[in-house]
């Protein structure tokens, strides 16, 4: 049979659609085709079996276990893409499996079943030490249902207080995993409340303010010292079909554990590699735009709910800042404070290659600076739209003090 009708044939089964491509694609190599005629026994009551069965062609009689009332033995039919035998290995089945029709079965074996465990999105192929800096950012700690913690880590770049495409990125990732692992993130808001504190951990606490059927909404409280120090709505939809056909998902609500030591500012290279358009003095007065590529350095897994998440890391990088622009001048020291930001996703995003930022600012008025971004891939489609508004005011000297932004 043809690997790639297979490979395709996996990739309906809905069991399988949490996994990447590269686990798909070693399930199809080691599956073994098994064939029965009408009214045979696939497996039968009381046996182990040879591992998970797929049915890849006819149909299926599941006959629930005797309980000696042969009139009250459940049925269930099964037929194309249904699969049983999952999460079974080394135990032995409760029911009979019988041939409804000339029946065909694809079947992994018991010993690779360890294949269909949903990894974390942020360790789709590989072990901790194969993670990128920016995976490593966005990592969080689960501690209770709907409760993430999250940390500023030794090695990741420093400001005076929580970087805020961390709090973004962070806040994005805690309410991917409480969703289902179809939908995709289409819109987000975020509200800056007061200024994070790098020596602390973050409480990420996730409301789950709508499941629908297509659409899934979120709010995302980020807490230090028990205050709410940002907040963050998202909004999640489910993808078409011929995207479900393209995709090979992992599961966001399994993470794995992790931790790193919070530590205090290191000055190391940025996780996100930036390459400007335009060349400019950052002490000149200049047009209120900005125009640069960016990317994740270091290779992503392959799961779309991460690549979001690092797109929402690094667009708060540069993004309310080239609202200065008109009125940068020598000796002139800002700070830029982010108020609410807010992102739409129009398509599938690969963070790990190029893309392209493009920010105007139509206004910079009353200490507020408003900005608007576009990010393209390469192929010039536009799969990102932004709009930030931040307080620019002259900088003054840093108190451990933390305070409202307002």
């Amino acid at each position: 049979m043809d690997r790639e009708a297979v490979i395709e044939f996996l990739g309906q089964v809905p069991l399988l659609q949490r996994l990447p491509s590269s686990s798909l694609m070693k399930v199809a190599e080691l599956v073994q085709f098994k064939s029965y005629d009408h009214g045979d026994y696939v497996v039968r009551e009381g046996e182990t079996g040879q591992g998970i069965y797929f049915i890849w062609e006819g149909q299926a009689e599941v006959i629930g276990p005797s309980n000696g009332d042969e009139g009250n033995r459940p049925e269930l039919l099964l037929r194309k893409y249904d699969y049983f035998g999952y999460g079974i290995s080394g135990s032995v089945h409760q029911v009979n499996v019988i041939a409804l029709s000339k029946l065909t079965c694809l079947v992994l074996p018991h010993g690779n079943s360890n294949l269909l465990q949903p990894k974390s999105i942020w360790n789709a192929e590989g072990t901790p030490k194969d993670f990128s800096l920016v995976q490593h950012i966005l990592h969080l700690e689960p501690i209770d249902a709907d409760i993430f913690r999250g940390f500023t880590l030794p090695d990741s770049p420093s400001f005076r207080q929580v970087f805020g495409g961390q709090f973004i990125g962070q806040a994005l990732a805690a309410a991917s995993k409480t969703v289902d692992c179809l939908k995709h993130v289409h819109s987000l808001h975020a509200y800056f409340l007061i200024a994070g504190d790098n020596n602390l951990p973050i409480v990420y606490q996730v409301h789950r303010a709508r499941d629908g059927n297509s659409f899934a909404t979120r709010q995302v409280d980020a807490k230090q010292n028990g205050a709410v120090v940002f907040s963050l709505m998202a909004s999640f939809q489910l993808p078409s079909m011929e995207e479900l056909r393209e995709r090979r998902l992992t599961d966001p609500r399994l993470p794995m554990e992790y931790r790193k030591i919070v530590a205090r500012e290191t000055f190391v290279p940025w996780p996100i590699e930036i390459r400007f358009c335009d060349s400019s003095s950052s002490r000149r007065p200049s047009q209120p735009s900005m125009r640069y590529w960016f990317r994740a350095r270091g290779k992503l897994s392959d799961d779309q709910a991460l690549h979001r998440c690092v797109l929402a890391y690094a667009s708060d990088l540069l993004f309310v800042g080239v609202s200065l622009n008109p009125h940068r001048r020598k000796g002139l020291k800002t700070t830029t404070l982010s108020l609410d930001h807010s992102i739409w996703f129009h398509r599938p995003v690969k963070a790990d290659d190029w893309l392209l930022y493009s920010i105007e600012s139509p206004s910079a008025c009353g200490g507020r600076g408003f900005v608007t971004g576009l990010m393209f891939n390469r192929n010039g489609e536009l799969v990102a739209s932004l709009t930030q508004e931040g307080l620019v005011r002259k900088s003054k000297p840093l108190t451990g003090e933390l305070k409202s932004k307002l």
